[in-house]
């Protein structure tokens, strides 16, 4: 039977334990209703929200109490922070201004950006320069008198990743806000698909910041989501933190809206095992994670169509 494959290394062996999720496992996650998942033993917490709209409002909420939290305790707030989902940055900014939140004691630690084929910075204006994006939708509509220093907005880059790596090494982080891919990356961690050097389980959690090739499934998604499928312009290469720093954090909370993209990881997330062909997975591992993804992105197409056959499927 085909199979998605992980390979796990036993560590006092050495030896290869092929760990697969088979078809049959996968149609049988897929095909659950979405308000039925909760019957079947997820192994993540997870939320359902009914649209962006309600989504972005927990995930600023989520961010924004974390902040008083420490303000109250006059404590620094440490966050790893994504570029997207963007149903937030709205909702995070009027809450901020308006309850007065101040973010002078928020380190910001931005969690991935895209490259050129040659490792460099997009230009400032291509649509997946996250730096400029984030500059004009998470730090410019908060209030001066409230926004994160200078100096406490750490952006990933080919000359600063060792830098970030210094910084975040030096104390905790209290939280990772994200998102996920379509095959379960967290940040840029894809799944590593290069047959000369594959990865097991304990090698993908210890990931630390690096430079990148993108898969190319994740270049055709962002050519699918924002270029009218004109992949000749989609970023062929990232920078990113790694699963190590990004699962370093007391705890995790990632969010989709995107829909179909992200309906089969969101179910291995769930009710798979751990496995690097879906990095989401490891977050089963986490003692404070949770998922929250929206109604259209938890549902599965198979779930929809109990008359759909696949071969290696069904019975």
């Amino acid at each position: 039977m085909t199979a998605i494959m992980a390979v796990v290394m036993d560590k006092k062996t050495g030896d290869k334990d092929m760990q697969t999720i088979s078809k049959r496992e996968l149609y049988n996650w897929c095909s659950i209703p979405y308000d039925k998942l909760s019957e079947h033993s997820p192994k993540i917490p997870y939320e359902i929200a009914a649209d962006s709209k309600e989504m972005g409002e927990k995930m600023a909420r989520e961010l924004t109490e974390e902040i008083r939290s420490h303000n109250n305790k006059n404590e620094p707030t440490r966050a790893i922070i994504p570029c997207g989902p963007s149903c937030w940055y709205e909702p995070f900014a009027r809450i901020v201004n308006t309850e007065k939140i101040s973010l002078k004691n928020l380190v910001v630690f931005h969690m991935d950006e895209c490259l050129d084929w040659q490792g460099n910075l997009l230009p400032k204006n291509h649509p997946y320069n996250f730096r400029t994006a984030m500059e004009q939708v998470f730090y410019n509509p908060v209030n001066s008198e409230l926004s994160v220093p200078e100096k406490q907005r750490f952006w990933l880059a080919p000359k600063t990743m060792e830098r970030v790596k210094e910084e975040i090494s030096k104390a905790p982080i209290d939280i990772t806000l994200g998102g996920w891919g379509q095959d379960g990356h967290i940040a840029y961690n894809q799944t590593r698909r290069d047959p000369y050097s594959i990865l097991s389980i304990e090698e993908l959690a210890e990931s630390s910041i690096r430079i990148q090739n993108n898969n190319w499934d994740t270049v055709i998604a962002l050519a699918q989501r924002t270029l009218g499928t004109a992949y000749q312009f989609s970023p062929p290469m990232s920078i990113t933190l790694g699963v190590k720093e990004c699962l370093g954090a007391k705890k995790i909370r990632v969010y989709s809206d995107t829909g179909s993209w992200k309906q089969t990881a969101f179910r291995v997330a769930l009710l798979g095992h751990v496995t690097t062909e879906y990095p989401l997975t490891l977050l089963q591992k986490h003692s404070d994670a949770r998922i929250t993804a929206t109604k259209d992105t938890a549902a599965h197409a198979i779930s929809l169509h109990p008359e759909w056959d696949f071969f290696g499927g069904k019975d």
